[in-house]
């Protein structure tokens, strides 16, 4: 195979499509084909918002006889409010599996009856950029790599009833005070706290939290939506 033939081949294995109207245009009829499998990991519900997307999974889980199969890998923070919650249970109580990673996910990636990726980039003022490939080597390997993530996670509903820290408003508060950088003399004045009282709550907070320190407090509340 010559030069030119391998580039050929792989230019027609991978896409970049710039935006949600040019994914629509090139892509959309790969939603539609969906007939066995539809993986997706993503940060939150609000990376995903393709139409064809929900609607031919929503189809496929309705068929009678169908062997299909859903799965959404999220991160903590997309439990961050009831809604997106309230979101998850309607998902689940209609058929898809949903789990928890334990870590924050990149930009979201959809792998089709395994043959199809598509993985989104990051937002820009041109509009998103979206990569698609049906090169097996690519879909296979993230594939593996869904399939080893999802090993570890944990069902969303567990979740919810397990270890996730729930801050009640004085907690929240603290933790804010924590976000701002101020020290923590100005912080339990501006709480109407002593110092020994103040310190003693942010100590309560890492310990809820099970972070050794403030930054890591920071890190392990964003993971958690909190």
């Amino acid at each position: 195979m010559d030069p030119g033939e391998t580039e050929s081949m792989a230019t027609d294995q991978i896409m970049t499509v710039r935006g949600d109207l040019e994914l629509i245009a090139r892509a959309g009829h790969l939603f539609a084909a969906v007939r066995e499998e539809f993986l997706c990991a993503a940060r939150d519900l609000n990376t995903w918002s393709q139409p064809q997307a929900r609607a031919s999974v929503r189809t496929q889980m309705r068929t009678p006889g169908t062997t299909f199969t859903a799965r959404k890998l999220l991160s903590p923070v997309a439990l961050a409010d009831e809604e997106s919650r309230a979101h998850l249970r309607l998902v689940s109580d209609n058929g898809a599996q949903i789990k928890i990673s334990a870590t924050s996910l990149p930009n979201e990636t959809i792998v089709i009856d395994r043959r199809v990726m598509i993985l989104a980039g990051a937002d820009s003022p041109a509009g998103r950029e979206y990569t698609i490939t049906t090169s097996p080597t690519l879909v296979g390997g993230v594939h593996a790599l869904f399939e080893a993530a999802w090993e570890t996670a944990t069902d969303f509903r567990a979740f919810l009833r397990g270890d996730r820290p729930h801050l009640d408003a004085a907690g929240r508060t603290i933790l804010r005070t924590l976000g701002t950088g101020v020290t923590d003399q100005s912080a339990a004045r501006q709480l109407g706290l002593s110092l020994r009282t103040y310190r003693r709550r942010v100590a309560d907070l890492l310990a809820e939290l099970d972070a050794g320190s403030r930054f890591q407090a920071g890190l392990r509340a964003g993971e958690l939506g909190i």
